[in-house]
């Protein structure tokens, strides 16, 4: 019986090379989407999702090959995401970008212009440069996003954790307020909210705030009920503790972690609700760009110019990367 020799592995390509060919020829995916308009739009939106894909691999792949395998390329892509979209909302005013807010300053600027050296991601209905509202928009979505659950998750925090130790009266009274929060679906209270209210950004922060805070207090709630029984917490009240101190001292700092993790997820789910709200037409309203009215006022003229849907995308990146670190987050404390 003869042993037949087996081949040996042929040269693989190193790990850098393999992934600047698929970051190359996403990029020029990318690239032939946004430049042919005589593509059927359809095959320009697979083009560009495609493109993105292979992006994305590519980059992951280079980032393995630079700090090992155990790196997380989506995290970490998520938090330099977000980086740059904190960076230009708070510099927006500063940026070079073409008239985006004024329609009676782009009055000699092209309608509807395709993506171009002068205009990156082209022109709306108005001339008004897409890129620049999209820069715009996030400084809105950001702001509703941070001030609702800085609203919500301190109301809700101070009910949940008072509720947890006074019991009794105060834990049913607050319940009940949840209960009845509660009661009502989250879509018909905001449109109720925002019917009622001046569509600004500081109501528009009150309304999700509102509708986060029943959400914050059972969280709360629950944790506090647990720090609440334990030997640190029962002898600090034996030796004469206030409740003011107790509370704030000792059983605060304990749920601090578990409130703050969820209240990077709820950051998330509010971009999307006010979004979902601009869409409606029943948030901020125009001149001022969000996300949502941008999606709304391109839901005419997508298929024939599918670059006015390009604020989806940022509005999704903004989202999934709020998703990944709060996931990476609440797996460490509970890891830890």
């Amino acid at each position: 019986m003869t042993v037949q020799p087996t081949k040996a592995p042929g040269p693989r390509l190193p790990g850098f090379v393999r992934g600047w060919l698929p970051l190359l020829l996403g990029g020029a995916l990318v690239g032939t989407a946004l430049s042919t308009p005589m593509v059927l739009p359809v095959v320009r939106l697979a083009l560009a999702v495609l493109g993105l894909a292979f992006a994305y691999a590519g980059a992951a792949r280079l980032l393995r090959a630079r700090f090992g395998p155990d790196f997380d390329p989506g995290l970490w892509l998520g938090v330099a995401w977000l980086v740059l979209i904190v960076l230009a909302a708070a510099t927006a005013d500063l940026l070079p970008l073409p008239e985006s807010l004024d329609p009676s300053k782009a009055l000699t600027e092209p309608t509807y212009a395709a993506p171009s050296a002068a205009h990156l991601l082209g022109t709306d209905q108005y001339g008004l440069d897409i890129l620049g509202q999209i820069v715009h928009g996030a400084r809105v979505s950001l702001i509703v996003g941070l001030g609702g659950v800085l609203i919500g998750g301190t109301i809700g925090t101070l009910l949940g954790l008072t509720a947890s130790y006074l019991r009794g009266r105060v834990d049913g009274v607050v319940g009940w307020g949840t209960d009845v929060l509660l009661s009502f679906p989250p879509l018909v209270l905001l449109m109720a909210l925002a019917a009622v209210l001046e569509p600004r950004t500081r109501n528009i922060c009150l309304a999700l705030g509102i509708l986060v805070i029943p959400s914050f207090v059972r969280l709360s709630r629950a944790a506090g009920l647990k720090v609440a029984g334990q030997p640190f917490v029962l002898m600090a009240r034996a030796l004469g503790a206030t409740r003011r101190r107790i509370l704030f001292r000792e059983i605060l700092p304990n749920i601090l972690p578990s409130v703050l993790s969820y209240a990077l997820l709820v950051v998330a789910i509010l971009i999307v609700a006010e979004a979902s709200l601009s869409f409606l037409g029943l948030s901020i309203q125009r001149p001022q760009p969000t996300w949502g009215n941008m999606i709304a006022e391109a839901e005419a003229k997508f298929q024939t110019h599918p670059f006015l849907l390009a604020p989806a995308v940022p509005l999704f990146l903004t989202v999934y990367s709020i998703n990944r670190i709060g996931d990476f987050l609440r797996a460490g404390k509970d890891g830890g």
